[in-house]
């Protein structure tokens, strides 16, 4: 089964492709890195994948359904690159917010939240603004209410910026437990060494292409890092053609 699909999957803005003709698929229980170079095309992937704009041509799927059905999207946990938190709320207000559009109510829903915060290191912030917290803390709320409810399936957009090097062991102890619990992870980052150690399949976008994709032990070469790999596929790419 696949959680996502792209077929032949083109978006444009103006004259400029962001995604031509990509395909790609993510079997559930996988852990994909997404990868590419700054405007390779990935976060307008995510965009697509998530509703937030359709695609000019091809198919896009998630969790067998068109993304703009918002049945797509029940039981994924999202973490942009750019969050942007409404200041005037508290943690704890702004982890109910998202539990009731998870349709979470009552004392359930608290205990969640008290558990996520502990997980996350925040159980002393829940009464805090959430524009009175530091860029570290912020992303770690991010991380809570992605995190919330235990779902199937996490998109993580450069999911460690503004972490510290604490912070990011921790993200990945929780990335690594929602693993074990079956939950499937689509992490796009330029920390490739964390993708190394999270993920077993990687997909590298290029100029708006599939230069690469498959099991992290197939794209990756023996004696190669996952960044050695990385530049290699990329050079690769941009080779004038013989």
């Amino acid at each position: 089964m696949f959680v996502f699909e792209l077929d032949s999957v083109t978006k444009r803005y103006g004259r400029r492709a962001a995604l031509e003709g990509v395909s790609l698929s993510l079997p559930a229980g996988t852990a994909l890195g997404l990868l590419g170079p700054n405007g390779a095309g990935k976060t307008t992937l995510l965009r697509l994948l998530l509703g937030f704009a359709r695609a000019d041509s091809g198919r896009v799927e998630l969790q067998g359904r068109d993304p703009l059905d918002a049945a797509s999207r029940r039981g994924v946990g999202f973490l942009p690159e750019r969050l942007r938190l409404p200041g005037t709320l508290s943690l704890r207000r702004f982890l109910r917010l998202h539990g009731r559009l998870a349709d979470r109510s009552g004392p359930e829903l608290e205990r969640e939240i008290d558990a996520i915060a502990e997980l996350t290191g925040l159980r002393n912030r829940l009464g805090e603004r959430l524009d009175q917290l530091s860029k570290g803390l912020a992303q770690r709320a991010g991380f809570a209410q992605a995190l919330l409810g235990s779902p199937g399936l996490l998109i993580l957009d450069e999911p460690t910026t503004g972490l510290d090097p604490l912070g990011v062991r921790e993200a990945r102890t929780w990335l690594e437990a929602a693993r074990e619990r079956g939950a499937t992870l689509l992490v796009s980052s330029h920390i490739l060494s964390e993708v190394e150690r999270l993920c077993d399949h990687v997909a590298i976008l290029d100029q708006g292409r599939v230069a690469d994709s498959g099991p992290l032990e197939r794209v990756v070469r023996t004696g190669e890092s996952l960044e050695d790999a990385f530049v290699r596929i990329v050079q690769r790419e941009r080779a004038p053609s013989a």
